[in-house]
């Protein structure tokens, strides 16, 4: 075969594999994950919205999974703001839901009550499940402020801050 023919033949194969569509295979899928920088962006929102109500705070922002991507804690936040921030955001991402959802869906005397004493749930305010294109790609969470509500808002602010990035 000369070098033209190869060359023919190899151009051929390229461009059949090139126009091929993308495809996944039916044994595997997709997911979104948050960057490192978007998650970076959410984290420094939440601490700065808490910074300027006057509160010190921690706050975690994880993967899908509940890994850690990033964690942010103000000088004067107390040293349990590190695993809780942590804990709520593992507790958001993996149920999917907002922590304070969970606290009222899990309080005593309700059919899901045990979920509260399942390892490293923390089923109080301040978790947000971050959701793209129907998915929850992570969660971020705050610890420090005076009550869930206050930690939500500062999570929120968060969430807001990277939403223009994330497909709705």
């Amino acid at each position: 075969m000369s070098k033209a023919e190869r060359f023919a033949v190899l151009a051929a194969l390229w461009m059949s594999v090139g126009a091929a569509p993308a495809q996944t295979a039916e044994g595997t899928f997709i997911t979104r994950s948050l960057t490192p920088e978007t998650a970076l962006t959410a984290a420094r929102a939440a601490l700065e919205h808490c910074r300027k109500a006057g509160y010190q705070v921690g706050v975690a922002v994880v993967d899908r999974a509940g890994l850690p991507q990033v964690f942010l804690r103000d000088r004067h936040a107390g040293a349990h703001t590190v695993e809780l921030a942590i804990g709520k955001a593992w507790t958001a991402a993996s149920f999917r839901i907002p922590t304070a959802t969970l606290g009222t869906e899990t309080q005593a005397g309700k059919e899901m009550s045990g979920i509260r004493t399942a390892p490293r749930v923390v089923a109080v305010g301040g978790g947000q499940a971050i959701e793209s294109a129907g998915s929850v790609v992570g969660a971020i969470a705050v610890s420090g402020a005076p009550g869930g509500a206050a930690d939500d808002a500062c999570a929120k602010a968060g969430i807001q801050a990277i939403a223009e990035g994330l497909e709705f």
